[in-house]
């Protein structure tokens, strides 16, 4: 038996590294189309409202105008801004228990009707000084 030249041992070698590459490559490719479809855009008030024309799902950040929230009969309907532009924002579902006027907040949606923002999930922007509220969990003589 005859061991192999010194010259296709390298060979193999190289392409097995270039096989394994070109595997790692196509594996990076699979997962960023996988994940583009969870990707959720974050934008302020003006940002929205100057790329009007877009109609995907996205993240607007403001704080809510105080005095312009109204109960609705699906949910509340209120005013965000970021400091310089204000668009009215029409929510279908429970407010956090944090939402009240002025309160930072990201809502998530989509453009709805007219110039209003359809949003499915507020979601309360805080400091790192938050402390969840304590919660009762039924065990007796804690």
């Amino acid at each position: 038996m005859t061991s192999p030249t010194p010259r296709t041992q390298p060979r193999a070698r190289y392409i097995v590294a270039a096989f394994v590459c070109i595997g790692a490559v196509i594996a990076v490719v699979i997962l960023a189309f996988a994940l583009s479809g969870n990707v959720v855009y974050f934008r302020t008030v003006s940002e929205a409202t100057e790329a009007r024309d877009d109609d995907g799902r996205f993240r607007i950040a403001g704080a809510v105008v105080p005095g312009s929230v109204k109960t609705t009969d699906e949910g509340v309907a209120f005013e965000v801004t970021d400091g310089e532009e204000t668009l009215s924002v029409i929510h279908k579902g429970d407010t956090p228990q944090l939402f009240e006027d002025g309160a930072p907040v990201v809502c998530e949606g989509k453009w709805g009707r007219g110039d209003a923002f359809a949003s499915d999930r507020i979601m309360i922007k805080h400091g790192e000084d938050y402390t969840p509220p304590k919660v009762n969990t039924g065990e007796r003589g804690a």
